[in-house]
């Protein structure tokens, strides 16, 4: 799920976690409703937090034995599972430490280990990679291909639009709390404008701009910033730059995309992602 803060991503991630009560409506996950059937969707999911929130008195392999005994895992097995998982996550060395000696990248895969202790069919990830560096980031990517691989459902929220390109089978874009595509991200990219985006900013009010020049097919002034999308690509620029300048404003930054996942997007949204 891709969208900007406030778009309704954590919330529906609530909902179909059972976490937050849905003022209407239904929702099935594995065939159970979040409404009527919470504990059974409970048994079924696993979830990983935005922010990891393991037991710090705890050692590593200690917070999967206790997670899973939530779920009627017998403690042999508990075990046997924990030490599997944190040898598949690249942890198993730490299984003893406390929580606050791993990295940020590691308390993420103990995050990732401890929904997996009940082995659950689908897994909800809410902005699993924010906080990390390139490495850790491209690290879990590798582990969530290597458990969707395995057959399981993956359920992802993220801010970051390679991430979601890169991963998912299918994209749902929401804003305000409506859905406003869901695709494959090939079929996504293939409704995006057809025209280049291109982002002027000035020292002051856009909306003064007129950008009734030849070759954009829309325009938009937020603030600062005017977006237009453009059948000329980039030579529309000097037109735009004119276009302040008679209006006092100078231009203190241009951005030029292609057609892709983020002009989609914004040309949903009326703004970027993050």
């Amino acid at each position: 799920m891709l969208g900007p803060n406030g778009a309704g991503k954590t919330t529906t991630i609530g909902i179909l976690t059972t976490r937050v009560r849905a003022t209407a409506g239904d929702a099935l996950v594995a065939g159970a409703s979040v409404s009527r059937e919470p504990s059974s969707v409970c048994h079924r999911i696993g979830v990983v937090p935005q922010r990891p929130n393991p037991d710090r008195g705890l050692s590593v392999i200690e917070n999967l034995i206790f997670h899973a005994a939530y779920f009627g895992v017998a403690r042999a097995e508990a075990t046997r599972r924990s030490q599997q998982l944190l040898e598949r996550l690249g942890i198993a060395e730490k299984k003893d430490a406390k929580v606050d000696q791993l990295s940020g990248g590691q308390q993420q895969r103990l995050m990732i280990a401890r929904a997996l202790t009940h082995d659950p069919g689908v897994l909800f990830l809410d902005e699993p990679t924010v906080g990390l560096d390139p490495q850790a980031r491209h690290a879990l990517w590798d582990i969530l291909r290597e458990l969707h691989r395995q057959g399981r459902t993956i359920i992802m929220t993220t801010h970051y639009m390679e991430e979601a390109d890169q991963l998912c089978d299918r994209l749902a874009i929401l804003d305000h709390g409506k859905l406003l595509a869901l695709d494959t991200p090939v079929n996504l990219k293939a409704k995006a404008p057809g025209d280049t985006l291109v982002e002027v900013s000035f020292d002051g009010d856009a909306s003064k701009v007129k950008a009734d020049i030849d070759g954009i097919s829309k325009s938009e002034a937020r603030g600062n910033l005017l977006r237009v999308f453009s059948r000329r690509g980039g030579e529309i620029i000097p037109a735009l730059i004119a276009a302040g300048e008679a209006q006092g404003l100078t231009v203190t930054d241009i951005h030029i995309s292609r057609p892709s996942l983020e002009t989609l997007f914004i040309s949903l949204t009326g703004r970027k992602l993050t």
